[in-house]
C-alpha cells in the first residue's frame, strides 16, 4: 500500500550516491573477475580477470578509505550505530507486514537513513565482512612479498579460503540487497533516491524545511 501523503526529501548527497554506485561497480567486477580466476566459468580469460581483480581491489581498497575519512569528518558515522530500539518491529514488518501493505514502522529521516535492521546489517559489512575481505586480497595480491613482510607463517590455502567464503557473502548480501530495494513506496523508489538524492518519505516524519521540496520540481541543492 502506497500512503497519498508523502513529501519529498533530501537525504542522500552526491557523494553517497558516487559512492554507492563506485561500489557496485566495483563489487560486481571483482565478484565476477574473482569467480572466473577460481575457475568457475570463463568471460575475460585467466589473466585479464586477474590484471582486472587486482586493479578493481586497489581501487576499492583506496575509495574505502576515503569513505571511512567522509564518515568521521562528517559524523555520518553516527548513521551506523546499532539499536534495538523496533528492532523486532522491522523485523515483523520485512517477514509478515509488508505482504499485507502495512506502513514501514521506522520511516526514513535526513538524521536516521537506516532501519535497525539495516543499521545492523551495514556496520557488519562496513566494519567486519569488507576489511577482512579487503585485507586478506591485499594478502593474497602481496604473496610473494610474504617473506619480506614476515609473514612466511601464513597459510595461503587459509587466506584464499577465507576470500573466497567473503566473495560468497557479499555475493549472499547483493542478492538480498536487490530484492530489499524494489520494497518502497513503488518498484523504483529507492532506486530513484539512489540517484536523484530525493527520496518519498510519510508526511509528518520529523524533517527540517530546508529538506522539504515540491514533488514537481526537479532541481536538486547540493
Amino acid at each position: 500500500m502506497t500512503p497519498n501523503n508523502l513529501v519529498n526529501v533530501y537525504l542522500y548527497t552526491r557523494y553517497e550516491r558516487f559512492w554507492h554506485w563506485l561500489q557496485t561497480a566495483l563489487i560486481v567486477l571483482l565478484l565476477v573477475t574473482g569467480f572466473e580466476i577460481n575457475g568457475l566459468f570463463r568471460l575475460f580469460g585467466f589473466k585479464l580477470a586477474n590484471d582486472l581483480h587486482e586493479y578493481a581491489g586497489l581501487a576499492w581498497l583506496i575509495a574505502f578509505a576515503f569513505f571511512v575519512f567522509w564518515l568521521f569528518t562528517t559524523g555520518e558515522w553516527r548513521q551506523y550505530i546499532p539499536t534495538t530500539k523496533k528492532m523486532l518491529t522491522v523485523v515483523r514488518y520485512y517477514t509478515y507486514g509488508i505482504f499485507r501493505g502495512e506502513a514501514h514502522p521506522v520511516p526514513k529521516r535526513k538524521d536516521a537513513k537506516h532501519n535497525p535492521l539495516q543499521r545492523l546489517v551495514y556496520l557488519s559489512l562496513a566494519a567486519a565482512l569488507l576489511p577482512v575481505q579487503m585485507i586478506t586480497g591485499f594478502l593474497y595480491w602481496g604473496y610473494n612479498s610474504w617473506a619480506a613482510w614476515g609473514l612466511s607463517w601464513l597459510s595461503l590455502t587459509v587466506i584464499a579460503t577465507i576470500h573466497l567464503a567473503g566473495a560468497f557473502g557479499i555475493l549472499s548480501f547483493l542478492i538480498v540487497h536487490l530484492y530489499m530495494i524494489t520494497t518502497g513506496h513503488t518498484l523504483f523508489a529507492h532506486t530513484r533516491a539512489m540517484i536523484s538524492g530525493w527520496e518519498l518519505v510519510a508526511e509528518g516524519t520529523t524533517i527540517d524545511d530546508w529538506e522539504r521540496k515540491e514533488r514537481k520540481q526537479p532541481a536538486e541543492c547540493s
